[in-house]
């Protein structure tokens, strides 16, 4: 596993994402030594989903207002529809994804998330997957969608869902252990 101590993860959520793909990945981030921000739009705690059903929350440590990505040395998108399908509307938060974009700082992105790239206009000639069911709009974006648990394109790893957890998990550590120690913020 890489070592990701010293680095600064930024995960960007709001009520409506889907469980796993937020707590998952952040338990293999901070396992691997990264220090990890759970930011949403209000202080407090966020709640989680599993597909439809409400799950449990997460505790949120900045508001999209305190938090800058300057801050961040890698950025993780977790899915969720409703999550996803309102964090793509948000100014603030397309605004922090195109920066993470422009310095080309590592993404991860799974499931539903993907729409917020588009939104972000961070998707144009990119290799990725997502949930199935939003692949259309990721073409017309201008996307390469593939069929597979897990694409890594440059600083950008996607996954379908929380059926390709394991697989995300590996890559997105493996991703965010390219940045060279001495970048980390």
């Amino acid at each position: 596993m890489a070592n990701l101590d010293g680095m600064r993860v930024a995960i960007i959520a709001l009520d409506g994402f889907e469980e796993v793909e937020l707590t998952e990945p952040k338990k293999a981030l901070e396992q691997a030594g990264a220090k990890v921000d759970v930011i949403s739009q209000n202080a407090g705690e966020i709640q989680g989903f599993r597909h439809h059903d409400k799950a449990g929350k997460v505790k949120v440590d900045k508001t999209l207002d305190g938090a800058r990505p300057d801050e961040y040395d890698a950025l993780l998108l977790p899915g969720g529809a409703l999550n996803a399908d309102e964090a793509r509307m948000n100014p603030q938060i397309r605004q922090f994804i195109r920066e993470m974009h422009r310095a080309e700082k590592p993404m991860a992105v799974i499931c539903h998330a993907p729409w917020e790239l588009i939104s972000a206009e961070a998707v144009r000639g990119r290799k990725l997957t997502s949930w199935p069911t939003i692949q259309d709009d990721l073409r017309n974006a201008g996307a390469e969608w593939v069929d597979r648990e897990c694409v890594v394109d440059q600083n950008l790893v996607t996954s379908r869902g929380p059926q390709d957890l394991p697989a995300f998990n590996r890559e997105m550590v493996a991703l965010f252990g390219r940045v060279p120690v001495e970048s980390r913020l």
